[in-house]
């Protein structure tokens, strides 16, 4: 008798926004330019193309771009979302990476684009943070166990540092993620 393993699968709000990043990557390899002009958030067209807060967020600009922030919101999303359910995930990442649009609008250069998760993916790691300051992850290349707080933290706080990151994104994310992680363990008792 053969033992079907896929009855484990279960397909959720994780999985499909990490499958609609990857085959937004694949259209970007195609055509980079296009994809990167007609769906990243850049703050001087904002307003004639206000969709791009949320386009921008599916778009990468590189493999290792994509590679790590599906990593990190594989990790995060999917235990927020077992926390929380997933429609709060949902406003969680959205409502993250739409302030950290919105951040990026107001402080960042008029004509600079910005594309990638890391605003939403920042507004999990806040609430997680919150919610559960004190679960150990691993992260590479430190070789033992750190708070999540702290990794959540220390990770904004390094890549706000690389002059090619939109650190006022990631803010956006961050503020969300923290306030929403406060609302949640206050009115859950996490």
């Amino acid at each position: 008798m053969a033992y079907n393993r896929y009855q484990d699968f279960k397909a959720n709000p994780v999985w499909a926004m990490i499958l609609i990043n990857f085959l937004v990557f694949i259209a970007t390899l195609i055509n980079r330019g296009l994809i990167i002009s007609a769906f990243g958030l850049q703050p001087a067209g904002f307003t004639a193309h206000p969709w791009t807060i949320i386009t921008s967020m599916f778009v990468h600009g590189g493999f290792l771009h994509i590679l790590f922030n599906m990593i990190s919101f594989y990790f995060l999303g999917t235990y927020l979302c077992r926390i929380v359910g997933e429609n709060k995930f949902l406003i969680v990442y959205f409502g993250g990476g739409i302030l950290g649009g919105i951040f990026y609008i107001l402080l960042a250069f008029p004509l600079s684009i910005a594309v990638g998760a890391s605003g939403a993916i920042f507004a999990l790691g806040g609430a997680l943070a919150v919610m559960r300051p004190k679960i150990q992850v691993m992260v590479f290349p430190i070789p033992s166990p750190i708070p999540l707080w702290i990794a959540v933290i220390g990770g904004f706080i390094i890549f706000s540092f690389l002059s090619f990151i939109a650190w006022q994104a990631h803010l956006g994310g961050l503020v969300f993620g923290l306030v929403a992680g406060y609302f949640f363990k206050k009115r859950y008792f996490f």
